[in-house]
């Protein structure tokens, strides 16, 4: 539980440093909290629907394509949480691949007992 709890907290750290850092996102902090619970929710159940109908283009695109995915993930989240603004799909995608890096640096940084 507790390992879960930090991937959570972590998660709403990226999203937070992820939105100082990309002009066009703009999120409250309760935007922040809602929009991490959706975003993994999302991840969970369309991702991998898309990720599997997208593989002939993500092959060809040597896995790049996932990035455009991710941002789709995004940018259907702002979508849908209050207080969770992305300015265009453009930004959607930076923002990911901004998530992306922060995430893995964050999660670098605190390490994990369960991983």
């Amino acid at each position: 539980m507790q390992g879960w709890l930090l991937r959570w907290l972590l998660n709403i750290i990226a999203i937070l440093i992820t939105s100082y850092l990309i002009p066009g996102f703009e999120l409250s902090f309760i935007g922040a909290v809602l929009g991490s619970i959706i975003l993994g929710i999302v991840n969970a159940v369309i991702r991998p629907i898309l990720i599997i109908l997208t593989l002939p283009l993500n092959i060809m695109t040597l896995g790049l394509f996932t990035l455009v995915i991710n941002g789709f993930m995004l940018w259907l989240t702002a979508y849908t949480v209050p207080g969770f603004h992305i300015s265009g799909f453009g930004s959607a995608i930076l923002c990911a691949l901004v998530l992306s890096i922060v995430s893995f640096i964050l999660s670098f940084l605190i390490k994990d007992k369960n991983h």
